[in-house]
């Protein structure tokens, strides 16, 4: 529980952790933005880490002088396209590996993230790279399922490359104009919650959708 509040604690206040990371650790925070947003897109044990919100953030720091925004850009850019390429090539190669343990499978490994993925996937091939940048876990592990299912890369690469440029720069863009505007600013905590609202909305209606159709 404890670990939780933490956890919680740093995704609402995400400005306030990452102006003390700035200010302790200079150009290196650059490196742990981009480790961050690897792990997020790259490794499907980590999910859970900050993605939408932490782009946003990271905008609005960079527009006070924190970060240098076209550099920033670049890292989470970096980033984003070689965690989602480091997902792919981990299920083409260990994907079904994984799957075919069933029970045996490591407690690490979400089932119920990867079935979604999957039927978000089944539903819209391709194009799943692009849209799933925009939804938490089914970020995570549609890099993955496209592995397993054995997606052409380059067609793979083209729809995943785009919805990495897309997200980078419209939530970094967003944070960098509008996330000093004192409305803003003053209640960024809702403005994440709300990041996060719209970010898992497509999985809670989709949700819906099932239960009632049955």
């Amino acid at each position: 529980m404890e670990f939780l509040a933490q956890f919680v604690d740093i995704v609402l206040h995400l400005d306030k952790h990452l102006a003390v990371l700035v200010t302790d650790y200079g150009t290196w925070i650059y490196a742990i933005l981009f480790l961050i947003v690897f792990c997020e897109t790259g490794l499907v044990v980590t999910p859970f880490l900050p993605g939408d919100s932490l782009l946003f953030v990271s905008g609005a720091m960079a527009a006070t002088g924190g970060m240098d925004v076209a550099t920033l850009i670049g890292v989470l850019l970096a980033a984003a396209a070689l965690g989602d390429n480091t997902n792919y090539w981990i299920g083409r190669w260990v994907g079904k590996r994984v799957l075919h343990w069933g029970e045996g499978a490591p407690r690490f490994f979400n089932r119920g993230a990867y079935d979604g993925a999957h039927a978000f996937y089944e539903r819209w091939g391709g194009l799943t790279m692009t849209l799933a940048r925009f939804i938490p876990l089914v970020r995570t592990f549609a890099p993955f399922v496209a592995g397993v299912a054995r997606m052409t890369y380059l067609r793979y690469f083209a729809f995943d490359l785009l919805g990495a440029v897309v997200w980078v720069f419209s939530l970094t863009l967003a944070g960098y104009w509008f996330g000093n505007l004192p409305l803003v600013k003053n209640n960024l905590s809702f403005v994440i919650i709300a990041i996060v609202g719209i970010s898992v909305m497509p999985m809670a209606v989709g949700w819906l959708r099932q239960r009632f159709s049955r």
